[in-house]
């Protein structure tokens, strides 16, 4: 089965994920793709998500926190704000993270008015972010 060359960076960590795979889906600001070898070539901005790798016919998941990816027809290049495997993903701390950004959102949603420090637009990337977190991990979403 054909592959392409997949590695994810980070401006903290560097280089995190780098593996010939069979096929990327991945969350971009324009929906879901799905990423195969000889791929078009794009640009595009990633929103936090659980990024599916299929490799071997397995799939493994990453977290990444939103960034850019660029694909060409033999790479993609995913620079991510933050990016983790499953193993480095602190289930607690994701959970308590998940549970201060849904009220955050809910707080504001019910009355905004009342809740005009909050930064909505943040709020709910910090829920996002828990939340891949949480699939990534395996976890139910509380």
């Amino acid at each position: 089965m054909a592959t392409i060359l997949l590695e994810v960076a980070t401006p903290d960590k560097g280089e995190v994920f780098s593996k010939d795979i069979n096929m990327l889906i991945v969350r971009s600001i324009c929906g879901e793709l799905g990423i195969l070898p000889k791929h078009a070539r794009l640009l595009t901005e990633l929103i936090p998500h659980a990024m599916r790798i299929k490799v071997d016919g397995g799939e493994n998941q990453l977290f990444v926190g939103g960034g850019f990816m660029e694909v060409t027809p033999e790479k993609i290049t995913i620079l991510a704000d933050s990016a983790e495997s499953p193993d480095n993903i602190d289930v607690e701390r994701a959970k308590a993270a998940y549970k201060r950004a849904e009220e955050r959102v809910t707080a504001y949603k019910t009355a905004p008015k009342s809740h005009e420090e909050i930064d909505i637009v943040r709020a709910e990337t910090a829920l996002a972010r828990a939340k891949a977190r949480l699939i990534v991990k395996g976890v139910p979403i509380p």
